[in-house]
């Protein structure tokens, strides 16, 4: 691998791809409180330090620099594809973007993105007849929106992984297990026992392999 001029610094990249995943995050979002914007600003925090350090400075390969340099001689880490340090600690001789942890990176991503696409219509519809959300990937999870922007974040740690993001991952996951904790208080609230049937019959995270239904 060669270190080109062009490799880092390059901060249009890091505000367009900043951008395009906080507005998707927040078209999804819709944050009303205040709590939903700090969940939101965290998530943010965590894609400008994800992309900063894939297009701009690599903070976490020049404070690693020492180990790396010594633990894995022959690699030249101010280029940007050591930046896939998955693949370069693991020995990966080819074009990172086809390693194998690139790969396990881009289905996690996609994974997410569909498991959003595929939730957010019932949700809406839901929401607009005031009914419970409870077809399609919420009858197999109750929180498969919090379920996908995890799965995003796992993706992109397997793909470019950082100190601050590392950092930051698991307080965002403790946040959307509060925020998801809360949203289900308030849904007991608005449908008492149907939502308690609900939550019986339908697992939090992990997903059932066939939609239950509660008995008539």
């Amino acid at each position: 691998m060669n270190s080109h001029d062009g490799d880092y610094g390059l901060w249009a990249l890091v505000v367009i791809n900043s951008l395009f995943f906080i507005l998707f995050a927040a078209s999804y979002f819709k944050p009303k409180s205040k709590q939903d914007w700090r969940t939101l600003g965290l998530f943010s925090a965590f894609v400008v330090a994800l992309f900063t350090e894939m297009y701009g400075f690599p903070l976490t390969i020049y404070l690693l620099s020492g180990w790396l340099a010594e633990h894995f001689p022959g690699i030249n880490w101010l280029s940007h594809d050591a930046g896939h340090l998955p693949e370069m600690i693991f020995g990966w001789k080819a074009n990172p973007h086809f390693g194998p942890f690139h790969i396990l990176s881009s289905l996690f991503i996609i994974g997410g993105f569909w498991l959003l696409a595929d939730a957010w219509p019932v949700l809406y519809e839901a929401q607009k007849a005031g009914r419970l959300a409870s077809t399609g990937p919420y009858g197999r999870i109750r929180h498969p929106q919090y379920a996908a922007f995890i799965l995003i974040m796992i993706g992109f740690l397997f793909q470019w992984p950082t100190l601050l993001t590392l950092i930051l991952f698991p307080v965002l996951l403790v946040t959307y297990v509060r925020l998801a904790k809360r949203e289900e208080s308030q849904a007991l609230e608005t449908f008492g026992d149907a939502y308690r049937d609900y939550m019986r019959r339908t697992p939090g995270w992990w997903p059932a392999f066939k939609e239950r239904r509660s008995p008539n």
